[in-house]
């Protein structure tokens, strides 16, 4: 038996160890070292989401329209009804202005949006309230329909019930006796921060004045 020799770094079938299969250096992964393991995917890390910044809030004021005259009314009006038919809601009380007979039952909406109240009485009231007046007699009703109009309009504010709240003769209707001082200003201070409220009249009193974040001063030029 003839025994054939074989070179050990030859493969049984004549191709050198380590070469490729035309006998050629064996190839490897293009960019990778020889004998180098495969690289791990990254992750993809996704991005953080922004923090959103709620916009700030504008903080009401409480401005005070008056006049030597009872003229000052008029212009707030048309502010006032400008803003209900942008979406704000509106409250409108008149303490002293009757001749409509209104009251809370009866109170007029304008835009959907604006509540115009008045006192039920048959006439506006000009003279000061009856400090002793009878229970059942006429200076007592007009007291008590100026007190109604002045606590719907407080629940109104403290709730923060609407936008923008205007006050006509709310001064004088102090002035005349028909609502308390001390608490009309205990009231207004306690606002809530969103609440624009529009005092107009003849007559302001010097606390309220002193309140006011802007007073308007009508003049006549004679």
């Amino acid at each position: 038996m003839t025994a054939s020799l074989l070179n050990p770094s030859m493969s049984s079938g004549g191709v050198p160890s380590g070469a490729g299969p035309a006998g050629g250096p064996r190839s490897h992964a293009p960019g990778r070292p020889h004998g180098a393991a495969a690289a791990a995917p990254v992750a993809a890390v996704a991005p953080r989401p922004l923090a959103l910044v709620p916009p700030a809030q504008t903080e009401g004021l409480l401005q005070v329209h008056t006049a030597p005259f009872r003229g000052s009314f008029s212009g707030v009006f048309s502010q006032a009804l400008r803003s209900a038919g942008l979406g704000s809601r509106v409250l409108i009380s008149q303490f002293l202005k009757g001749g409509v007979d209104q009251g809370l039952e009866r109170s007029l909406w304008l835009c959907g949006r604006l509540q115009w109240l008045r006192p039920a009485m048959p006439a506006c009231l000009t003279e000061p309230a009856e400090a002793d007046a009878e229970p059942e007699g006429p200076g007592a009703e007009q007291q008590q329909a100026v007190l109604e109009v002045w606590g719907y309009t407080r629940r109104q504010l403290l709730d923060g019930a609407v936008d923008l709240m205007v006050l006509d003769e709310l001064g004088l209707a102090i002035a005349l006796g028909y609502l308390p001082a001390a608490e009309v200003e205990a009231t207004l201070e306690q606002r809530p921060a969103h609440l624009d409220v529009i005092l107009t009249g003849p007559s302001m009193p010097p606390a309220l004045l002193a309140m006011a974040d802007q007073v308007t001063q009508l003049r006549r030029n004679c």
